[in-house]
């Protein structure tokens, strides 16, 4: 106030001619600021196109949407089975918990009720609760779920799509899409979610360098094939990149899945951004009135952060006097000690990623041909991932927050189809070249934008650092729970931070 008052007093004793030079030299400078910003080239990732089959790609593509149910068969079940009863197990180390990996104690457990207690035919009729389509997109049978509302009377229907990261699937989806569908709110969701090509029932590239940007195409060349002209985005991991490059207004077709993210942690969940129109795909200045694809984009995790210096002075001070760079209590609790939440866990963390990132098929095969070392494989993650305090556990705090049967029904979503080494093979095709510095990876992220920083989230990014890659950030919740695997985790959490944020997002667009 005082500083105000100083200036106020300092023109007031101005001269008139010192006024005019003040005025003109104020317009001369807000000019120049002006024709910068307006000069400024604006970075353009153009739409592209792809054809993932081996050989030319035909003139005409088959735009049809057919049904698909999940089956089985005794022929099916009894190779698991003789798999299964063929395993070598290896003994645990004495009071090793879940600090070497999956605990063999607890393996043989998870493994017994995989045997004997577990209905793979029950949960495919759980699977086929919800319609399942597939429909050819660029040489890819791609996989959905379709999932309609029950639209009561003054509800308006919004289309949203919502993507899956690593080791998941579309079955995360199952406990909230109730909660989406069926509310009592002004709003409620016409729900999409797809599998990644390579995952699941979602047919895998025949070539190399399907990336997250390849998936965001085709995803949304998939809501343009449903007739949707805009919608809302959500995800976290894989989902949550891909949404990030949906949603990019320097670069609506940037997709980056949420699964790589600084210091090589397990991201992608987030996979959301919208596209302009495929004539004209390029970066949109702030208030465009273009119409946008994307209404919003919801993360569940947060791939974004301050660089360079005052990342540095962030840490330094942020610590001691938060308010200074913007940091919360909250943020404080979270972020530190830094070196040992953000670097040493990480570490400890990011071992799949470098082998996946470099050798998928090596490992894979083992997985492939293993049932229950590609449950170990999968589950460690789901322990560790919910909270890194599960280590300390000798069931790795498992059943804490899943049931068994859901577990086990998405590691049988990989064994049936195959797809761990295609899945895999993702974190190569976006990690191959320089990630760091590929355009969809620090492209601003323009659409509004809805974080939900959940306390396990495997990184915590505080609001003011999100800025530098959301300028349109309409809510940030701190969550009272939950890890990595938000709507697995904590269903009813995640669906309520979905509606809040949308709510307001709408409400702005009716003004």
């Amino acid at each position: 106030m005082q500083t105000f008052e100083n200036i106020k007093q300092a023109l007031f004793n101005l001269d008139h001619y010192n006024l005019k030079v003040l005025a003109a030299s104020s317009v001369g400078i807000g000019g120049l600021l002006c024709y910068l910003a307006l000069r400024r080239k604006r970075k353009t990732i153009p739409f592209g196109d792809g054809w993932w089959r081996v050989g030319e790609k035909p003139p005409s593509e088959d735009t049809t949407i057919h049904s698909f149910v999940v089956e089985t068969s005794e022929e099916m079940i009894r190779d698991l089975y003789q798999r299964i009863d063929q395993t070598r197990y290896t003994d645990s180390l004495e009071d090793c918990r879940f600090h070497y990996g999956f605990n063999s104690d607890y393996l043989r457990k998870v493994v017994s009720y995989w045997r004997n207690e577990f209905d793979w035919e029950k949960q495919v009729k759980v699977l086929n609760k919800y319609p399942h389509f597939k429909t050819n997109i660029e040489g890819l049978d791609v996989h959905f779920i379709h999932v309609k509302p029950i639209q009561r009377a003054g509800q308006r229907v919004l289309p949203l799509l919502m993507v899956h990261g690593w080791p998941g699937s579309f079955f995360e989806f199952y406990r909230i899409l109730p909660m989406l569908t069926n509310t009592e709110e002004d709003v409620v969701f016409e729900v999409i979610c797809p599998s990644i090509p390579g995952y699941g029932y979602s047919e895998a590239p025949h070539v190399k360098g399907f990336n997250t940007m390849d998936a965001a195409r085709v995803f949304h060349k998939l809501m343009e094939r449903l007739n949707f002209s805009e919608y809302y985005l959500q995800g976290g991991d894989w989902g949550g990149l891909y949404h990030l490059q949906h949603g990019s207004d320097e670069a609506r077709v940037s997709l980056k899945i949420s699964q790589v993210v600084t210091y090589t942690i397990h991201t992608l969940a987030s996979i959301t951004a919208p596209f302009p129109h495929r004539a004209s795909f390029y970066r949109l200045s702030p208030g465009s009135p273009e119409i946008r694809c994307v209404r919003g984009l919801h993360l569940n995790m947060i791939a974004a952060q301050a660089r360079g210096l005052v990342t540095v002075l962030s840490l330094l001070i942020g610590r001691y006097l938060p308010f200074l760079v913007g940091f919360t209590r909250e943020d404080v609790h979270r972020i530190y000690p830094y070196m040992q939440k953000n670097v040493y866990e990480l570490l400890r963390e990011s071992g799949y990623l470098h082998i996946q990132a470099t050798k998928p098929d090596t490992a894979g095969c083992g997985l492939n041909d293993s049932p229950v070392g590609l449950a170990a494989y999968i589950l460690e993650k789901f322990s560790t991932w919910t909270d890194f305090k599960n280590r300390d556990l000798k069931d790795g705090g498992l059943e804490r927050k899943f049931s068994l049967d859901d577990l086990l029904t998405n590691v049988m979503i990989y064994w049936t189809t195959g797809s761990i080494i295609p899945s895999m093979r993702f974190y190569k095709e976006n990690m191959g070249t320089n990630f760091q510095k590929r355009v969809d990876n620090i492209t601003k992220i323009y659409v509004p934008v809805g974080l939900a920083a959940f306390p396990h989230e495997l990184m915590h990014c505080p609001k003011t650092w999100a800025y530098s890659r959301f300028p349109d950030i309409r809510s940030y919740t701190y969550m009272a729970r939950g890890g990595h695997f938000a709507a697995f985790e904590e269903p009813e959490l995640l669906a309520k931070d979905v509606m809040q944020f949308v709510k307001k997002v709408e409400k702005k667009r009716l003004k």
